[in-house]
């Protein structure tokens, strides 16, 4: 699994929001990829606060963004595009029109508001994807983010030493962050050497650390 450098990577496509039950009753997982700031203009374009690293495919025409209302823990369970029962609040699905790059950020233009008035009601939306709609990475030694993090960290002999619970970006490279608790969490550089495996249909990443690595 080793690249040029020895080195693997993952690939944020944004930080996990919530979860939420799906119509068939399976769970789903929503990623933040963007907070609508404010509106622009007068013809319902937004200012949008981007939370990906993949906006050109996130907020790509016709892309589709779950909407999850500031102070909320999960979207609303009415069906795309409409709003909850005898709400007057914000559609549930966005779809976006146009996009593009403003002052460090986006104006996006969604299907959903076509004049200012409609896009004031969209302040402070966060927009959401579903994890399991995003396909894979093209090369094997990356990773999106949501699919390492809650990975069972363990020893070449099985013994587990900890969780992933985050993925830190240092000056040098990227860190698995794993929650030991009661112990403090441990920083785990991403590289092949002391990550040798990455086992997503086990849950679970196998690693050869460094003598001291994982003292307190």
């Amino acid at each position: 699994m080793a690249g040029a450098c020895g080195s693997m990577s993952s690939t944020p496509t944004g930080s996990a929001a919530s979860s939420s039950t799906g119509p068939n009753g399976s769970n789903t997982s929503l990623l933040l990829v963007g907070v609508i700031v404010r509106p622009h203009g007068l013809r319902g374009e937004l200012v949008v606060e981007v939370r990906t690293d993949s906006p050109e495919e996130r907020f790509a025409p016709g892309a589709e963004l779950v909407v999850l209302p500031a102070g909320s823990s999960a979207p609303g369970s009415s069906g795309p595009g409409s709003s909850a029962p005898g709400s007057s609040g914000p559609p549930r699905v966005l779809t976006v029109e146009t996009s593009r790059p403003h002052s460090g950020r986006l104006l996006v233009r969604f299907a959903q508001a076509s004049d200012r008035e409609a896009a004031e009601a969209l302040r402070g939306i966060r927009l959401l994807v579903d994890a399991a709609a995003l396909p894979p990475p093209a090369d094997p030694e990356e990773f999106h983010v949501h699919q390492l993090e809650g990975l069972r960290a363990e020893l070449a002999d099985g013994s587990v030493v900890g969780t992933v619970r985050e993925i830190a970006h240092g000056p040098g490279g990227e860190l698995l962050v794993l929650a030991r608790p009661p112990r403090p969490d441990a920083l785990v550089p991403f590289v092949t050497a002391i990550v040798p495996v990455v086992d997503l249909d086990g849950g679970r990443v196998v690693l050869d650390p460094p003598e001291g690595l994982l003292d307190d």
